[in-house]
């Protein structure tokens, strides 16, 4: 038969002590005299007493663990992110608990109400493609629960995030493409409720604009970030009576999608029709015709400046004088 736990009362009862008396001595507490606590520790020891670690957080309010949601595991820059702040909150004595919202919003509604009732100390969050209102978040703030936005973050709301510079990248890649001579750039972008999308859409036309190239609406597409939807788009910009020279893609993904769509209609990606997008994935340099360059957003920095950010809220949970802070990070345009 198993053993029940050793418990303080058990060293109590050994010693004849009071409980709340073994419990100081095992804290350490100043007030107790060092005769009794070798003797606690002593007799803690010969018993094999091993400290209830639940009852340790509940009596310091906290439960040392930090909620991460995020659209999909399965994209690399996504796991970057994740890697970067598992080594910062895990340096710092915290563990991850992580969702994937799979760019549903129920999901991702359902993992904050996870969080909750499970009293997380925090929440880093990259929002879902279907997300356009912040109700479930709100309710983490209802709780006193600190929140740090990545990547994908509210649109026009202040809140804590930490994102990449999207409108200088997309002004810098679509600058890029006409500085090869390729005038006719169309975009393949996210879903228009993304701030990162908005972000991409400004980038492009401000450096259309600025390069007194046409800009075509029948140029600019909006994806849900399906492989599905990507052919759908991409077929429609393939079936153009001028069709674009180069597109400028939401991230690799989409490119990797729309080269796919390109190859199944005899086009030749990055030889007919040329791709440029956001990541800079590893996976591309596997490719025959890879695109022609790829942003890197630095994924893992991102990562690790959301765990730093949110243990910085969770540290001064207390000072009501905080005001949100935004944090951006460089992005470089990687040359194929």
């Amino acid at each position: 038969m198993q053993k029940s736990q050793v418990t303080i009362k058990d060293i109590a009862q050994e010693l004849g002590i009071a409980i709340s008396t073994v419990s100081r001595a095992l804290q350490n507490h100043p007030r107790i005299g060092l005769k009794t606590k070798e003797q606690v520790f002593e007799v803690a020891k010969r018993l094999n007493y091993v400290p209830n670690p639940a009852a340790i957080l509940l009596r310091k309010n906290k439960t040392y663990t930090v909620g991460v949601v995020f659209p999909h595991l399965q994209e690399e820059f996504f796991s970057q992110t994740i890697t970067g702040i598992e080594d910062v909150i895990s340096a710092q004595g915290y563990n991850v608990v992580i969702s994937q919202s799979r760019d549903k919003l129920e999901r991702e509604n359902r993992a904050i109400k996870s969080f909750i009732s499970s009293r997380v100390d925090g929440v880093i969050a990259s929002i879902s493609a279907e997300t356009t209102q912040y109700y479930s978040f709100k309710e983490l703030e209802n709780y006193g629960i600190p929140l740090v936005f990545f990547d994908r973050v509210p649109k026009d709301v202040a809140v804590n995030k930490v994102r990449g510079n999207i409108l200088e990248a997309a002004f810098e890649a679509t600058s890029f493409l006409a500085k090869k001579g390729i005038t006719k750039i169309a975009i393949l972008n996210g879903p228009s409720n993304l701030e990162i999308s908005n972000e991409r859409l400004e980038g492009y036309w401000k450096a259309l604009k600025s390069l007194n190239l046409p800009i075509i609406q029948q140029y600019i597409k909006s994806t849900d970030l399906t492989k599905e939807d990507t052919f759908k788009k991409m077929e429609e910009l393939i079936a153009l009576p001028e069709q674009p020279q180069a597109v400028l893609c939401f991230n690799d993904y989409v490119a990797l999608f729309a080269m796919q769509s390109c190859r199944q209609k005899g086009i030749v990606p990055n030889t007919d029709i040329h791709f440029v997008s956001f990541a800079n994935l590893p996976i591309t340099a596997y490719l025959d015709n890879p695109p022609m360059a790829s942003v890197e957003q630095f994924a893992y920095k991102m990562g690790e400046q959301a765990a730093l950010l949110l243990l910085k809220i969770i540290d001064a949970k207390q000072d009501k004088t905080l005001i949100p802070e935004e944090i951006i990070i460089d992005t470089e345009l990687i040359i194929h």
